[in-house]
C-alpha cells in the first residue's frame, strides 16, 4: 500500500492506483497535499482521504479470506456533490459491468476505467487472490473486518486510555495484527528480547506455543546474562509463555534466573517502537502487583479509563476501571488467575474483585 492508497499486490501483479474527478478538477492522490492515511483503529484496514469540494473521497482497502481470498477497494463519497473514481486497470471484479466511456481531462493508463459515485454512495472493486472468482455479493464490510481484528488482538489485553495515550493503543493493535499475520516476528538469534516479547503476544492472542519453545529456549539463554529493562520484560514474557505451555520445570528454572538478576530496571522514559511498546504501556499500568508504578501519567487526571487483562505476577492479570469522585479516583478491579496482593498509592488488596477510592493524586 502506497501512502496515497495505491494497492501493490504481493504476487507482483499490477498496482491498482486511483484518481478522483470532482466538481472542480481531477484529483491525483499521489500528488495531493490533502491526502490523509490511517490504519483504522490500528487494524489492517487502511483508510485514505482526499479532499474534494464539499467533503472527502474516502478510499478503504481490506482483505478477507472469503472465496479463496479477496482484497477489497471501496471508495465512498463523503461530499455533498457527485464524483467519479478512476482505477488504473481492469484486472478486478466489479459489481456492475465496466462502461467503455472516454476519460477526459487527465492522462490515465490505457486500461483505466471510471465509476460514478453519488453523494453518500460507495463503489467497490475486488482483487481476487484465486483464479475464477466472481464478484461476491456477501463480502465482509470493512467495519466487520475491523471488529474481527480487534476481537483477536484484544484477547491479549484491551486498553481504553485517555489522550495522548490513545495513539499508543492504536499502535499496539497494529503491532499485534502484524504479529498475527506473521510479518513482524524477530529472529531469536538476532533479537532475543524482541522474539520473546513477540511470542508472548502471540500466545496471549491464542497461538499455541509448543512449536516455538526451542527458539524461546535460545532466546532465554541469550537474555539471562543481560541487564536492563529490555531483558527484564522479555524474560517476563517468556515466563508467561512457559506457563501457558504447561512447562512447569522450565518455568521454575526461568524463575531462578530472574530471581538472581536483582531488582528490575526502570521503565524507559520514552516510548519504544514495535512489540516493545506493548510492554512499555502495560508496564505503566502494572509492574508485578504494583499498579501505576510510575504514578499518574500526564493528562490522565480527571479522565476515565479502563484496561483489561494486564499481566501482574505469573500467569495472573488484572482489569481496572477508573472514574472520578471529585478529585479522587474511584477504582474497580478484577483479577484472573491466582489473585495477588495489589498495591497503589498506599492502598492494597488481595481480593479477586472489588472497588475502592484511591487518594487524591498530588
Amino acid at each position: 500500500m502506497t501512502p496515497w492508497g495505491a494497492v501493490e499486490p504481493w504476487d507482483g501483479g499490477p498496482t491498482l492506483d486511483w484518481w478522483v474527478a470532482a466538481d472542480d478538477r481531477w484529483h491525483v492522490p499521489a500528488d495531493e497535499a490533502s491526502v490523509r492515511q490511517v490504519r483504522v483503529d490500528g487494524t489492517p484496514v487502511t483508510e485514505t482521504r482526499v479532499r474534494v469540494p464539499q467533503g472527502d473521497a474516502v478510499h478503504r482497502v481490506w482483505s478477507v479470506a472469503d472465496h479463496g481470498g479477496l482484497t477489497v477497494v471501496e471508495v465512498t463519497n463523503e461530499s455533498t456533490l457527485p464524483i467519479a473514481v478512476a482505477f488504473s486497470h481492469r484486472a478486478v471484479l466489479t459489481e456492475r459491468p465496466i462502461a467503455n466511456v472516454p476519460i477526459e481531462g487527465i492522462d490515465l493508463p490505457a486500461d483505466a476505467f471510471v465509476l460514478p459515485v453519488g453523494h453518500a454512495a460507495a463503489v467497490r472493486v475486488v482483487l481476487a487472490h484465486a483464479l475464477g472468482a466472481v464478484f461476491p455479493p456477501d463480502v465482509s464490510p470493512w467495519q466487520q473486518v475491523v471488529r474481527g481484528w480487534l476481537t483477536v488482538t484484544e484477547r491479549a489485553s484491551r486498553l481504553v486510555l485517555p489522550e495522548p495515550w490513545a495513539a499508543h493503543v492504536a499502535a499496539i493493535t497494529a503491532v499485534r495484527c502484524e504479529l498475527a499475520l506473521g510479518a513482524a516476528i524477530p529472529e531469536a538469534a538476532d533479537d532475543p528480547a524482541g522474539f520473546a516479547l513477540a511470542l508472548g503476544e502471540l500466545v496471549r492472542m491464542g497461538e499455541r506455543p509448543e512449536h516455538w519453545l526451542p527458539e524461546l529456549v535460545e532466546a532465554v539463554a541469550a537474555l539471562g546474562p543481560r541487564s536492563g529493562w529490555d531483558a527484564d520484560v522479555a524474560l517476563a514474557a517468556a515466563a508467561r509463555v512457559l506457563a501457558g505451555a504447561g512447562e512447569d520445570r522450565a518455568a521454575r528454572d526461568l524463575a531462578r534466573i530472574v530471581a538472581g538478576r536483582g531488582a528490575p530496571a526502570a521503565r524507559p522514559a520514552a516510548a519504544p517502537d514495535g512489540v516493545r511498546l506493548v510492554a512499555w504501556v502495560e508496564g505503566a499500568l502494572a509492574a508485578g502487583a504494583e499498579l501505576l508504578p510510575d504514578g499518574w501519567p500526564a493528562g490522565w487526571l480527571g479522565q476515565p479509563w479502563e484496561v483489561y487483562g494486564i499481566p501482574t505476577v505469573g500467569a495472573s492479570t488484572v482489569s481496572l476501571g477508573v472514574r472520578w469522585h471529585g478529585e479522587r479516583p474511584a477504582v474497580l478491579w478484577e483479577q484472573t488467575g491466582d489473585p495477588v496482593e495489589l498495591h497503589a498509592f498506599g492502598w492494597s488488596s488481595g481480593a479477586p474483585t472489588g472497588e475502592t477510592l484511591w487518594p487524591t493524586p498530588p
